[in-house]
């Protein structure tokens, strides 16, 4: 029997880049302060977390607005500087936000052009951790 976790909206999401090695020293950057640099797996041609799978592109790379949960503001900034030393760009300094009370977010651009966001949404108790599915 094999386990492996999920969210609860989200089945996948599919990034396709221009450089994969460029791409997977990023995310590998900015995961580590969220805690989940040690769930990436990687193959000869992709890598993925949880949710998140990523490919070489054979055509248009994607563009998209992706964030990322955050345990606290603190993990916020240090995954807003983490993607920026691993080659992202800046596209909103860690923050409080006005979409509602408690947001504090941070924003940076891939090595495609993607939004990445970390977002912490202020003091809260989770039900669990994520989902667990237990398969054959």
């Amino acid at each position: 029997m094999s386990q492996y976790h999920l969210g609860r909206l989200i089945d996948h999401v599919h990034l396709r880049v221009a450089d994969l090695d460029a791409s997977f020293r990023f995310y590998l950057a900015a995961l580590e302060p969220l805690g989940m640099a040690g769930h990436v797996t990687r193959g000869d041609a992709h890598f993925y977390v949880d949710e998140l799978y990523v490919d070489k592109a054979d055509g248009p790379v994607s563009r998209v607005h992706l964030a990322f949960q955050a345990r606290d503001a603190p993990s916020v900034a240090a995954f807003h500087r983490a993607a920026i030393s691993a080659g992202g760009t800046d596209n909103g300094a860690p923050g409080p936000r006005a979409y509602h009370p408690g947001y504090f977010g941070a924003f940076v651009l891939d090595p495609d052009g993607n939004n990445i966001e970390a977002v912490f949404h202020g003091e809260g108790t989770r039900s669990a951790e994520s989902v667990v599915v237990n398969s054959a």
